[in-house]
């Protein structure tokens, strides 16, 4: 690729840059295209991962914003497969809700929450690089959407469950391969590829083609951004590599306690104990590579009694 349309990768630019009210305009961007409205950010708000150490999570960056409408955005990117993840986004999204009511007030000043998680490893089955999740309750007898007639400035209007609830988007980016001719593929192509058309009329893309360019880095942040990459490419390296020699390793333990029962049960144990060897494998390849064991008990299912003996 030509260093002069070389940009900054989209997770190192949200964990650095785009906190910057001045740089606003690029997450504004990505949220109008998945959204599909104009938004507008009004502040960063503070988030679990805002982390500038040199041992943060690169494996995962948070941004948290309040919109012009009140309401909160989150955008996550995250690296690598973790377990019960559908289950953390979900918690994520009802800890914004919780913390941005006080207590004593009424119901209706509970925030609408979007949840927008881009990632770059394989989560579950599916064709598609983009899943949208909301809440819409039906009749089950007439296939009616529920409506709350609700007061709003001495009006009244009908508003639908997805008004209310968390709204979730998944961006599944490693499926995307197509050409980018809407503003959707442009900026999938841009969080995949880093690559962003001279041409762009993407929300966003036209001021991260300003503000996001490699060359324009000073020095001090060019070395860490390329010591960045280098962790994520290792990391990406190790999982690969843990995985198979796991799951090698466990298919022929498997296969072994299958044959010496002889028996459905042997089979059972087999597969058990060849799941549990590609686990132990993967925590110690995780552990050597200075993983905290918090993490890695995420990653593998394992106790910390387990990894402290690998």
């Amino acid at each position: 690729m030509n260093e002069a349309n070389r940009y900054i990768r989209f997770d190192w630019a949200a964990k650095r840059m785009l906190r910057d009210k001045a740089n606003f305009a690029v997450l504004e961007g990505l949220m109008t295209v998945l959204i599909g409205e104009p938004i507008k950010i009004v502040e960063i708000l503070e988030s679990e991962s805002n982390q500038d150490t040199e041992r943060d999570k690169f494996n995962r960056v948070d941004v948290k914003a309040r919109n012009s409408k009140d309401e909160i955005v989150i955008v996550e990117i995250q690296q690598t497969h973790e377990l019960y993840y559908l289950e953390r986004i979900l918690y994520g999204a009802a800890k914004a809700i919780t913390e941005h009511i006080q207590l004593g007030e009424r119901y209706d000043k509970v925030k609408k929450v979007y949840s927008i998680n881009i990632l770059y490893f394989d989560l579950g089955e599916g064709k598609d690089y983009l899943y949208h999740g909301s809440t819409v309750f039906k009749g089950v007898h007439t296939n009616d959407v529920l409506k709350i007639t609700t007061k709003d400035e001495n009006a009244i209007r009908m508003r639908t469950p997805e008004e209310i609830f968390p709204e979730y988007f998944l961006i599944r980016v490693n499926e995307f391969n197509d050409v980018a001719m809407t503003p959707l593929e442009e900026w999938l192509d841009y969080l995949k590829n880093a690559h962003i058309k001279e041409d762009t009329t993407a929300p966003g893309l036209q001021e991260a083609r300003k503000k996001l360019q490699y060359l324009q880095m000073e020095p001090k942040e060019r070395k860490a951004y390329e010591r960045h990459m280098e962790n994520l490419m290792y990391q990406d390296s190790v999982f690969s590599a843990a995985h198979l020699e796991g799951w090698s390793e466990g298919k022929k333990e498997g296969r072994a306690i299958g044959r010496a029962e002889g028996r459905a049960e042997g089979r059972a144990e087999g597969r058990a104990e060849g799941e549990k060897t590609k686990q132990i494998e993967i925590a110690r390849n995780l552990k050597n590579m200075g993983v905290s064991i918090e993490n890695i008990v995420r990653a593998t299912g394992l106790n910390e009694n387990e990894i402290s003996l690998l």
